[in-house]
């Protein structure tokens, strides 16, 4: 799904017109990035939670070359999935769960 396909569902949801959608979903965004950059951490109950992770400084290889490479510390966005995002995407949430079949 893309940008403009996730535009088109919230454009579809009533009486909006494209640019209403576009808004909507830019400031959805926007709002999270903002969040990040200032270090808090994003809540959306039943889908999940959006933080930043500091990552340490490190000496990476250059895959090309082989040359040692420093790598410096940065902040990276994190995304970590709710309990039942997890259980609809594995169909968990009917009570199937395609990779553990029912025992007979």
């Amino acid at each position: 799904m893309t940008k403009a396909d996730l535009i088109d569902k919230v454009t579809a949801l009533g009486d909006l017109t494209r640019r209403d959608g576009e808004v909507i979903v830019d400031t959805l965004f926007e709002g999270i990035i903002e969040a990040l950059q200032a270090d808090d951490k994003v809540e959306i109950r039943g889908f999940g939670s959006f933080r930043s992770r500091q990552r340490q400084s490190r000496i990476g290889r250059n895959p090309k070359t082989g040359a040692r490479v420093d790598v410096p510390a940065k902040r990276v966005p994190f995304f970590k999935p709710s309990k039942e995002l997890r259980d609809m995407v594995n169909n968990i949430a009917d009570g199937v769960d395609p990779h553990h079949p029912p025992a007979m």
